[in-house]
């Protein structure tokens, strides 16, 4: 018994609708996540282009036919710009464009009206390529991001490994040749479609969840401005790195940085400029530091970081870095970029007080900002501290 394939497809477009408004009523209006988001607009693209060629065969499918295939590439671009948002910024918009739109006109040009596989062979690499993406993309995340997206990564290399297979064989033996017919036809291709969608679906849930998650912990624990860690986040990591460093006699440098003149640059320009100027000096930072570097706005326009492993000579040479590389930028404002000063403490041998290195580094600080500013001061070592108290 043959399964028929427009009975399937109406199958198909059944299930994806009732899928696409239990993921859109109950997880998407709940998260409102982009991966959520994206997997929706995946949905209503594989629903509506999988519907298309329930048109082949009548009059309509002229354009019936090379709209199904543009959708399906951009239901597939959707399932790659989800994955890739998982992890960092989704695609710019003409990536995810320039698929569906060069589909589009191949199948136009290969005369939809009488050939029902128009356009066929752009469709499925662009398929396999944009399957191969999201494939990538999910194997890329961390191994503790979620339980299932290892799963996921796996069937989705499947699958592309079956949409490469797929356009192998139409390239070999046709649309007709035995082998494509029966195990790359369109039967069995919706049959695994969907279960994919099925099992893809409810796994979904969990992604967009963790997502969600993971952006209220992030927004937590980050400055909205500068996008580096915040005051609390920071004194809490750093906390924690003092008493392991203690415990290895790892030495480290702590900095106080502080804008010069920044109110005046607010007075004077505004405020959007000193926000431009705070964003360009903690881009400078995060050029300058390393991985293991802890850097935060302190308040205002003063910044911390925490150099593991670094002398306070050493620290001083990457402070001096930091203001070479903020008067490199060049803002699309008038104003000048100001110039910083910076206060340097180091931790001397079994000390690990966070609070006692911060009051060392701010009274440096004090000390560049009355010498002059524009330059970095190094704080007494510990045992100066000590015998100025003793006297």
């Amino acid at each position: 018994m043959m399964l028929d394939t427009a009975t399937l497809r109406v199958a198909l477009a059944v299930v994806t609708l009732t899928l696409l408004c239990l993921f859109y009523f109950i997880t998407f209006r709940r998260t409102r996540s982009p991966y959520s988001g994206w997997w929706c607009s995946a949905l209503l693209l594989f629903l509506t282009g999988s519907a298309s060629y329930l048109l082949d065969g009548t009059a309509h499918q002229v354009w019936a036919n090379p709209l199904g295939n543009t959708l399906l590439v951009a239901g597939a671009g959707a399932m790659w710009a989800g994955a890739r948002s998982l992890r960092r910024d989704s695609p710019k918009i003409w990536y995810l464009l320039a698929g569906p739109a060069v589909t589009g006109i191949v199948s136009v040009l290969d005369h939809p009206a009488t050939n029902n596989w128009s356009g066929g062979p752009m469709m499925l690499a662009l398929m396999g390529i944009m399957l191969g993406l999201s494939s990538r993309e999910l194997f890329l995340l961390e191994v503790e991001y979620s339980r299932v997206h290892r799963p996921l990564a796996y069937g989705s290399a499947l699958l592309t490994i079956f949409y490469v297979g797929r356009l192998l064989t139409f390239l070999t033996e046709g649309p007709d040749g035995p082998i494509f017919v029966s195990y790359f036809g369109s039967v069995v291709t919706t049959i695994l479609t969907t279960m994919v969608l099925v099992v893809a679906s409810f796994t979904m849930v969990e992604l967009s969840n963790e997502q969600l998650t993971r952006d209220l912990r992030a927004r937590a624990t980050l400055d909205g401005l500068t996008g580096l860690l915040n005051r609390t986040a920071f004194l809490d990591l750093a906390v924690n790195e003092l008493r392991r460093l203690s415990n290895a006699r790892t030495p480290a440098s702590l900095v106080l940085a502080d804008l010069d003149h920044f109110k005046t640059v607010n007075d004077r320009y505004g405020h959007a400029a000193g926000d431009m100027a705070l964003q360009a000096f903690a881009a400078a930072c995060s050029a300058s530091v390393r991985s293991t570097d802890l850097v935060g706005r302190y308040g205002g326009e003063e910044f911390i970081l925490l150099l593991p492993g670094v002398s306070p000579e050493r620290a001083g040479e990457m402070t001096g870095n930091i203001s070479r590389r903020l008067q490199s930028q060049q803002p699309g404002i008038e104003a000048k970029l100001p110039t910083v000063s910076y206060g340097i403490a180091a931790t001397g041998a079994g000390r690990a007080d966070l609070k006692a290195l911060i009051e060392s580094a701010d009274a440096a600080l004090y000390r560049a900002k009355t010498q002059g500013r524009d330059q970095s001061v190094l704080a007494a070592s510990f045992r100066e501290e000590e015998a100025a108290s003793a006297g």
